[in-house]
């Protein structure tokens, strides 16, 4: 799968997600198998660019090309100067955010609220694939409720501005996360278009991977939630559409050194203070599922500093290796 000038590993994608795809899940991602990654949302506020928020999220140091930054805004020059400026920090890939359903983005016509105004999604195009001066993509919704279903109009808009690539989640801005992703509508876009699209929505395992990709003849996936606590679902997706064949579920011991590594870039890239409530829900997601995790988990929420963290991954982890467990997709899903 290309995007521009980049030819990438595969055709799965971490999906942007706020608090979660910071540098150090994205760069984990990547050594476990995704082809790229997008970043949480960056405003486009040029009030917010010396905020230490922002200046970590323009952080990419060290960062596995090609850098994808996701800008959120609403005002066309507003977005036009966050590109050129995070093009500066490093991007290479400038993603615009009209897909986010949360209510504190919409309220500021940002997001996925943008779907309900078709002339102004045309200027935001415009301006950015103007400024940026590198491929410039964007995540939609397939509309702002199910009524007005208009994913195909925007992504012939995004075509025309020569936005390269469409990720598109099968769901409205009403929907939310609510029921279930569909996938007629980005098949029919796909059909439409020349540019390539990205099929994004509950696709957790393997099977659904090959069944999504086949259905909407998508040019690649988008994964979220499913690689929260799990980022070596990549990997294991990538196998399985190569191969038609599942590779073993990970043992505890990988899963205890994948999360321990984990862990200590957040606490570099955080420090202390920060890294530690910032880790609280990864070692949630890492555990879930597992036995004896929702006590675990309950008291992980408690601890204050690195080394009680890191001693209780540790000691959680031990107890599980001496029943010799492997974590399976059946445990996953049940969770």
């Amino acid at each position: 799968m290309r995007i521009g000038p980049y030819v990438l590993s595969n055709n799965l994608l971490v999906a942007p997600m706020a608090g979660v795809t910071d540098r150090p899940f994205r760069q984990l991602c990547k050594r476990l198998g995704a082809g790229m990654a997008v970043s949480e949302m960056v405003a486009s506020n040029s009030l917010l660019w010396g905020s230490e928020k922002t200046r970590r999220r323009a952080n990419h140091d060290g960062e596995t090309e090609p850098v994808s930054v996701q800008l959120a805004g609403a005002d066309p020059v507003m977005l036009a100067e966050a590109a050129r400026y995070n093009v500066d920090q490093g991007a290479q890939i400038i993603d615009i955010n009209m897909g986010c359903p949360a209510k504190k983005i919409c309220n500021v016509m940002a997001g996925s609220a943008l779907l309900k105004d078709a002339p102004l999604v045309a200027r935001i195009l415009e301006a950015v694939v103007g400024a940026a001066k590198v491929p410039v993509t964007l995540k939609i919704r397939t509309g702002w409720d199910i009524a007005h279903n208009n994913a195909l109009q925007v992504g012939k808009l995004a075509e025309a501005a020569g936005v390269q690539a469409l990720a598109i989640h099968g769901r409205s801005r009403a929907c939310g996360y609510a029921g279930h992703a569909e996938y007629d509508t980005i098949a029919e876009v796909k059909a439409e278009l020349k540019i390539p699209v990205i099929a994004n929505g509950d696709i957790k395992t393997p099977e659904q991977a090959r069944a999504v990709l086949q259905y909407t003849g998508a040019d690649g996936l988008m994964i979220g939630r499913a690689a929260q606590g799990r980022p070596w679902i990549f990997r294991e997706m990538h196998h399985y559409l190569l191969t038609g064949q599942r590779l073993p579920a990970p043992e505890i011991e990988e899963i205890r050194r994948v999360l321990a590594d984990h862990l200590r870039d957040l606490y570099a890239f955080y420090g202390e203070h920060n890294g530690v409530r910032m880790a609280r829900k990864h070692i949630s997601w890492y555990a879930k599922g597992l036995a004896g995790s929702a006590a675990f988990r309950h008291a992980m929420n408690r601890l204050e500093t690195v080394e009680a963290q890191l001693a209780a991954v540790e000691e959680f982890f031990a107890r599980l290796a001496d029943r010799d467990r492997r974590l399976t997709y059946e445990e996953e899903l049940a969770a």
